[in-house]
């Protein structure tokens, strides 16, 4: 079976998460959309697939988000955090199931008060899934299940690059609002499970 995706975001998560479903078997098109048809037109000629094709698109506008994710299987949200909430009830609507790179504990606990909606339409949503929560935690949960016993666990994640350069001292990964809102939003600690 053959699936299709839309990719929101041609940056340098979304040209990455193209190029790799491109690359996957049994996909038949990846949808790369911008706002930015020269940003598009680079990530295109990074990702150098036949597979992919390019639309311009404005995640605000509801309905054209609505009609570009018709006809996919999954979309893939690499556009700003700030976003998510409005594609996740444009993904409900469109019946296309829906990951975010997410960025924000509360877009986050918006989106999951859509838990209702998304199952009627027997949509899939997967909020921030990103690095850490996201791939870090997958890993993290794969290992967990491949030892017997686990006392403790720490993981820390972040961008600090092998040779840092001033001002930061930090490797730019993603939006710069969500990284500054990674220092201004509290914590999530879980404790006891």
């Amino acid at each position: 079976m053959s699936s299709r995706y839309l990719v929101l975001g041609a940056g340098a998560m979304g040209r990455v998460v193209a190029l790799d479903l491109a690359s996957a078997e049994g996909t038949e098109a990846v949808i790369l959309a911008d706002s930015d048809a020269e940003t598009m037109a680079d990530a295109a000629r990074f990702i150098g697939s036949p597979k992919v094709r390019t639309v311009v698109l404005d995640v605000s506008d509801c309905a054209a988000v609505v009609e570009a994710m018709r006809g996919v299987d999954v979309a893939v949200s690499c556009v700003p955090y700030r976003f998510n909430f409005e594609l996740s009830k444009a993904a409900i609507e469109a019946g296309c199931h829906l990951c975010d790179l997410g960025g924000n504990n509360d877009i986050v606990r918006k989106q999951l008060c859509l838990d209702a909606r998304a199952r009627k339409a027997e949509v899939t949503i997967i909020p921030d899934c990103g690095l850490a929560p996201g791939l870090a935690t997958v890993l993290v949960a794969d290992a967990l299940r491949r030892m017997d016993k686990v006392d403790e666990l720490h993981l820390r994640v972040g961008g600090l690059p092998l040779e840092p350069r001033p001002p930061l001292d930090y490797m730019l990964l993603f939006n710069p609002a969500g990284l500054v809102n990674e220092y201004k939003e509290r914590p999530v600690v879980l404790r006891g499970g």
